[in-house]
């Protein structure tokens, strides 16, 4: 391992993800590969899901978009979070759907689209109920007017009309009921308005493995595309989802020390026995939280062992008790189980630091190389 620490990247357990989700939902699937597809990388995993069978991929801004044109990635994609003084036009020639939340990204959209000769190809976002983007009350037949104005005109194309959910993965919620109710009668009124959209989606990962009435036509797959379980479980669940991503470094400083030694700043720690301390180059500006300091754990010498202290910026330091540690030897910081080997799972890092699994994924940062390989879920 040349890096001081690397992140491996399944793509057969990406694909497997795309083949188990589809195989509940019966829809088609919109692969969400926006933050650099979750830290894993946008380019490999939209391939890997393209490859799987997945038929849409999902980003957030016009350069995730491009990033994906550029490398040659083809298939249809939409991006959802704009400025109105974005450059649309170079979404409308790269063949990118744009998301449009409001009636002033419409006009800028329709203006790009003329000024091109060029229809743009629009999904028209509805707010239910998460009060971020999308259009609600009076703003939405208002939106559904102006694009059939200029859909009529031959400026766009409504393709999709879609929203998102706030709570899909607390089931039984009852705002999951309310949003879907909001959902149709959006749609009922868009259609009212004259348009006939070929894509309908709400549903999000934990929606699309759990709540039928949210399917529609197409399901935007996030954390479960990465093999991460949207309700919480740490370990294997119900779903049968592969973890993508293991974080793994090694050791390179050990030393022994007595009973009362602090560790790290403050110190917030000091050792109660005698014990071996073993450093790793891995800090909070390489995606550990520092909230997690004291709390968290990595796999070295055949066992769970905990970081004690606060984690630095670029590095931490774990209590291996009496275990014959070396410079050198291998850690997981976190991965699925694999054989004897249990390390500590993404999820559990999520609750260590008061998180979601999401933000220790895409925090994993710059410094922590990836290698993107075929492996472990090719089989299954």
């Amino acid at each position: 391992m040349s890096a001081l620490a690397e992140a491996l990247i399944d793509l057969d357990a990406i694909a497997s993800n795309v083949r188990t989700i589809a195989s509940v939902t019966g829809t088609g699937l919109m692969a969400v590969v926006k933050a650099d597809g979750f830290g894993h990388g946008a380019v490999q995993v939209a391939r890997a899901a393209l490859r799987a069978g997945a038929s849409w991929l999902g980003v957030t801004s016009t350069a995730e978009a491009l990033t994906l044109r550029d490398a040659g990635v083809t298939a249809p994609t939409l991006s959802w979070l704009h400025s109105p003084d974005d450059d649309f036009g170079m979404l409308i020639k790269r063949a990118v759907d744009v998301g449009v939340s409001t009636t002033t990204h419409l006009h800028a959209v329709a203006d790009a689209a003329r000024l091109l000769g060029v229809p743009a190809m629009v999904q028209l976002k509805a707010d239910t109920g998460l009060s971020r983007n999308g259009a609600a009350g009076d703003d939405w037949p208002e939106l559904v007017g102006w694009a059939h104005k200029y859909e009529r005109e031959g400026g766009i194309r409504v393709r999709g009309v879609w929203s998102h959910l706030a709570d899909a993965d607390l089931p039984g919620a009852p705002a999951l009921t309310r949003q879907v109710a909001i959902f149709e009668e959006s749609l009922r009124t868009a259609r009212s308005a004259g348009l006939d959209p070929d894509l309908v989606h709400l549903a999000n990962s934990a929606a699309a493995l759990s709540a039928p009435r949210t399917r529609f036509d197409l399901c935007r797959i996030g954390i479960a595309l990465y093999g991460v379980d949207p309700f919480g479980v740490s370990g294997p669940g119900e779903f049968g989802l592969h973890p993508a991503m293991t974080v793994r470094t090694s050791v390179v400083n050990v030393k022994r020390v007595p009973a009362g030694t602090g560790v790290s700043y403050g110190p917030e720690h000091v050792t109660g026995t005698p014990t071996t301390l073993a450093l790793l180059p891995l800090g909070y500006a390489d995606g550990l939280p520092r909230a997690a300091g004291g709390r968290a754990s990595v796999w070295l010498a055949g066992r769970r062992c905990p970081i004690v202290g606060r984690i630095a910026m670029d590095q931490c330091v774990v209590d291996a008790g009496d275990l014959p540690v070396t410079v050198g030897d291998p850690v997981v910081v976190f991965g699925p189980a694999e054989g004897d080997q249990r390390p500590p799972t993404v999820v559990e890092w999520a609750r260590w630091a008061d998180t979601n699994p999401h933000e220790i994924l895409t925090g994993i940062g710059a410094r922590v190389a990836r290698e993107h390989l075929h492996g472990r879920a090719s089989n299954s």
